[in-house]
């Protein structure tokens, strides 16, 4: 028998066929491979259509590393892939024209590449970037717009909200003195059972709005649910250590679904009838479809972040969500803007919500913002290994267009001697964490991202945020410089500009 070796990109296999096994997975990736082409002629290009066997499943032999072997069935894609072997499910957003609830199953045929029918491919692909839309270099310039803000002056103590008084003794714990002015504005208002709709800077302490009157009304209503819904894996996390810390005690148990986590791991977690959900629309709607998420039991829906996750494409999942809730719901909502599409969705989903809004000017006001022109790929490194030793550059985030392109980029770093780590749609969710906290621990002051992958990123005292690549958009852009400057205080954004 003749063996080729190929690598895992070369090896192209039909359309009409899928490896149980993923071999684009851990500890494939990387590794070049080796078919026997008399065991699986549906590969080898010189047999016709006719020759090729009939059967669902036929056996093959992959080798790796000339010592690593497994045998892989090959079977028809029209059975059903189980969420984990596809990847993280935040990271592929919907664009159709209408959600997939109950039994159907997401269809294969005519969806755009990015798989499941959930539109194309994230713009943290390791592959081409996505089309870019022209920005005038003269909008990556601006001066930092500080102004003095005089301190707010609540009009309510901790101590005025009628809250159980565990959680008042979680909040003297967490040093909190006073109620910041989306939390003074809104604990009352949700304490009360209204939709709230929260407009605020980030942050500004929008999680502890939600959180507090939230876990009193579980503590207080032993039959109510919660389900918090956030755009990306970080946030979700963020969220769920935020509830941990305000109801500890309380004897709540929770979930956390996340992509690039283990579905086995939720399942159990959904099993013990947690009373608190937290997760990103893509794991949910999985769980949703498996069967393992009752949707109807909750009554007490939470979505942050409202306008991130319609940017990134959740609008009809979202949709399909909030409409098999519980319609004896409180619904609050928390956005940093409140565009049409945003309204429409509140209007649809809420009865009568009391808006509250405390934001102050835009995030990026604080931020100085220039661009750095460079001539050559070797120029453009010199460049940014300046700017990354000067005096006042202390944690930073640079932004790179492709998974490729921020490995790349990290290693030449690391090759320097700085204390980097990267962050894209392939790391999983342990090494994502991971990187975000060597960056809090300052054990590391770089982390190299795709947009996708930084997307509610909550690290203190960013200095520098450098867009090593062009964004996508201007949207994009704001989200990316929007890592610096928060709660007032400054910070710089640069941008890399070819001549």
């Amino acid at each position: 028998m003749n063996h080729s070796w190929y690598s895992a990109n070369a090896l192209s296999i039909p359309s009409s066929y899928r490896v149980s096994y993923g071999i684009e997975r851990e500890p494939f990736r990387g590794c070049r491979f080796s078919f026997i082409p008399e065991l699986y002629p549906a590969l080898t290009p010189s047999r016709s259509r006719a020759s090729r066997p009939r059967s669902r499943r036929v056996p093959i032999i992959l080798y790796a590393h000339s010592s690593l072997f497994r045998t892989i069935s090959m079977e028809s894609r029209n059975s059903y892939q189980s969420p984990s072997r596809r990847g993280s499910a935040e990271d592929r957003p919907s664009y159709g024209s209408r959600p997939s609830y109950g039994d159907q199953r997401y269809s294969t045929r005519g969806a755009p590449q990015g798989g499941r029918g959930r539109g194309p491919s994230p713009r943290s692909g390791g592959g081409s970037a996505r089309a870019k839309q022209f920005i005038h270099p003269s909008r990556f310039i601006q001066e930092a717009r500080v102004t003095e803000k005089a301190d707010y002056l609540p009009i309510h103590s901790f101590e005025d909200f009628a809250v159980h008084k565990k959680i008042l003794d979680n909040i003297v714990i967490k040093g909190f003195e006073k109620p910041s002015a989306i939390q003074d504005q809104t604990i009352p208002l949700v304490l009360e059972g209204k939709d709230v709709v929260g407009i605020a800077n980030t942050g500004t302490g929008k999680t502890a709005a939600f959180a507090i009157p939230m876990i009193h009304d579980l503590m207080t209503n032993m039959d109510h649910r919660a389900l918090i819904m956030a755009p990306t894996r970080e946030l979700a996390q963020q969220i769920m250590e935020e509830c941990f810390s305000f109801g500890k005690g309380c004897g709540l148990r929770s979930a956390l679904l996340i992509g690039g986590a283990s579905m086995y791991l939720q399942k159990r977690d959904l099993r013990t009838n947690p009373r608190v959900v937290i997760g990103t629309p893509g794991r949910i709607k999985d769980h949703v479809q498996q069967g393992t998420l009752p949707l109807p039991l909750f009554n007490f829906i939470v979505l942050d972040e409202v306008d991130r996750m319609l940017d990134m494409g959740f609008i009809n999942d979202i949709s399909g969500l909030l409409a098999r809730v519980s319609q004896d719901r409180q619904s609050l909502f928390f956005s940093a803007t409140m565009e049409p599409k945003i309204a429409r969705l509140i209007e649809q989903f809420s009865r009568n919500p009391v808006t509250v809004s405390t934001k102050e000017g835009s995030t990026v006001d604080s931020v100085s913002q220039n661009v750095v022109y460079y001539s050559g790929s070797t120029d453009k490194m010199d460049k940014l290994h300046d700017v990354l030793i000067g005096g006042d550059c202390g944690r930073t985030i640079i932004f790179d267009d492709t998974k490729r392109a921020v490995e790349r980029l990290g290693r030449e770093l690391h090759a320097r001697g700085f204390k980097v780590d990267e962050i894209h749609g392939d790391k999983s969710q342990a090494q994502r964490s991971k990187a975000l906290s060597r960056l809090k621990s300052d054990e590391i002051n770089i982390l190299v991202a795709t947009d996708v992958a930084a997307r509610g990123i909550d690290v203190t005292d960013i200095t520098h945020v450098i867009n090593f690549s062009t964004p996508n958009s201007y949207d994009d852009y704001v989200h990316r410089i929007g890592r610096t400057g928060r709660a007032g205080k400054g910070g710089k954004a640069l941008t890399f500009l070819s001549r």
